[in-house]
């Protein structure tokens, strides 16, 4: 094989594997939600899915529990447990079978691996609009996306659209040192579509490849939120000319099922292009990726696994299921 090649493979398997040990430490939680779980009677960790499983109604019933403890919502849960009962009837199942037909059943609701891809093009102005809650870890997301960005290359300008809260702007500048990135911050109590406005102009008059724009998450003010962010998307349309749009979701995975009530809402103004899930380490509510593919029919494209300002990744979906099912 050719030396560069060869190279070029050795760094992929090397990245694979340092991607997977990661994502599956991440998911010990989730994976024990739904693959086993620890007898509070002997505290010795029982197999979910039983060496010897009989699939009648008491193993369906106790499984199903496991899923929706896991969170993955009683929508998905209910598809999950109708195909397994449908699938499995008159058969004797192992472990293994059972284990191969959740990991196909949930694999085939995520989306091909191109469309979690964060949506970058060269040539033209990418905004990459950020909205969520407060406290799901938007304005952490952000720099450490613009870390990523600005690793490979990219010139990056920062929007402080979250003029309500001194704390977060002020947060935003720290995260814009930290990652070598500009940003575009007016007085506080600002009008935020002012800011992007001004932010739009340096961005074209400046060459930036890529815009962040923070937003406001006041959630309990639904109302002022969704007209907020509607202005937003305004100044967006009339000013941004071609610029490549990306409007990403935050969601706190730890939140499990109140994240996909966040994100029906945010959905009502903004046209959701994917989803950036926080948190993923530490929660055994990490199924709730499957409710957002299987009920918003969103991608997940970037999953935080950690504390560190690298530890914001892509979301493979193969790299994801193989974790979950070590």
């Amino acid at each position: 094989m050719i030396p560069e090649l060869e190279k070029d493979k050795s760094n992929r398997k090397s990245l694979w594997s340092s991607t997977f040990s990661r994502l599956k430490a991440a998911l010990v939680k989730t994976n024990k939600a739904v693959v086993s779980e620890t007898s509070p009677e002997n505290s010795k960790e029982t197999t979910a899915l039983d060496s010897a499983a009989v699939i009648d109604e008491e193993y369906l019933q106790e499984l199903e529990d496991k899923l929706i403890r896991a969170d993955l919502g009683l929508p998905t849960v209910n598809l999950v447990m109708d195909h397994l009962s449908k699938s499995s009837r008159s058969k004797t199942w192992t472990e293994y079978d059972v284990r191969s037909f959740l990991k196909n059943e949930l694999s085939k609701m995520l989306a091909p691996a191109n469309s979690h891809r964060l949506n970058i093009r060269d040539g033209v102005l990418n905004i990459i609009l950020v909205v969520g809650v407060n406290g799901t870890g938007k304005t952490t997301s952000i720099g450490k996306l613009c870390h990523r960005l600005r690793g490979n290359g990219k010139k990056i300008l920062i929007a402080a659209g979250d003029t309500f809260r001194a704390a977060a702007e002020s947060q935003l500048e720290i995260w814009a040192q930290r990652a070598a990135c500009d940003l575009v911050r007016l007085k506080d109590g600002s009008d935020p579509g002012a800011v992007v406005f001004q932010a739009i102009e340096k961005a074209y008059s400046e060459n930036y490849d890529v815009l962040v724009i923070d937003t406001a998450g006041r959630l309990h003010n639904k109302a002022n939120l969704m007209a907020e962010l509607r202005k937003i998307q305004g100044v967006i349309d009339k000013n941004a000319g071609t610029a490549n749009l990306e409007i990403l979701l935050v969601l706190d995975a730890s939140t499990g099922q109140n994240g996909i009530q966040q994100a029906r809402v945010f959905s009502e103004t903004c046209l959701l292009t994917g989803v950036i899930l926080t948190k993923l380490d530490g929660t055994a509510k990490g199924g709730v990726i499957f409710s957002i593919a299987n009920e918003l029919k969103l991608p997940v494209k970037l999953v935080g696994l950690g504390e560190k300002i690298d530890d914001l990744q892509d979301f493979e979906p193969e790299l994801f299921m193989e974790a979950l099912f070590a």
